[in-house]
């Protein structure tokens, strides 16, 4: 049985979620505050976290990013819940390694789903082989990008995107598979999360950022004839 974290200080939102999951065969377990969350962390780890960012003691998006800097927690995926909808609250929450992004209020049938999704999209996958395309290096598994052997940060959905693009290398991927791929099929495709994605990490590959090439009316290419 998969174990799913909730940190949600709402008391009426965190027991109808803790039933939802459950009655899904989910071992869910709530914390209202930020102190016992990290208490019941330092025992088994759960399968994927949902996380709140309006909390007491610590914000949400601070809770992520220590999670996302621990070797321990980094690979948990995380749904961040949040009364908050612009698309720049998204991007910020899915920038600092969030899976999914569910604004409240929020049917219990539709977070079961966006649970489900998550888990199978993050479900530990085969090895797979490292990417050389010019002075571009990538090995997914060992989470590492290098441009003329210089490492280069990226965030979580960075990463999976420029991933995406080596898989297919030489294919023109179409948005909405680039989407489904790294966001998921919940994901709205009325924003411009993709964009911003391919421009930020056009701009932190530097001179290998031309490698992503945009295929007018398509989506995305990296590799193969221009």
């Amino acid at each position: 049985m998969e174990r799913i974290y909730l940190l949600e200080d709402d008391d009426s939102i965190r027991k109808l979620v803790i039933y939802a999951l459950g009655s899904q065969g989910y071992e869910a377990q709530g914390f209202d505050r930020p102190s016992d969350f990290w208490s019941a962390m330092e025992g088994p780890q759960p399968a994927l976290i949902l996380l709140d960012i309006m909390l007491p003691e610590e914000d949400g998006l601070s809770i992520l990013q220590k999670l996302r800097a621990s070797a321990a927690t980094k690979r948990i995926p995380v749904i961040m819940l949040t009364a908050k909808n612009t698309e720049y609250d998204r991007v910020v929450g899915l920038d600092s390694g969030a899976d999914d992004f569910i604004s409240k209020p929020f049917g219990m049938m539709e977070l079961v789903a966006r649970v489900r999704a998550v888990l199978r999209r993050t479900e530990q996958k085969p090895e797979t082989e490292d990417y050389q395309v010019g002075d571009l290096f990538v090995s997914p598994q060992r989470h590492v990008v290098r441009v003329a052997g210089e490492e280069v940060p990226l965030t979580n959905k960075e990463f999976e995107l420029l991933c995406l693009l080596l898989e297919h290398q030489g294919m023109a991927m179409t948005r909405d598979a680039i989407m489904d791929g790294v966001w998921g099929q919940e994901f709205s495709r009325e924003n411009r999360t993709l964009d911003v994605h391919v421009r930020t990490l056009r701009t932190k590959l530097g001179a290998a950022g031309h490698y992503i090439e945009t295929v007018r009316g398509v989506g995305y290419k990296i590799g193969g004839a221009s």
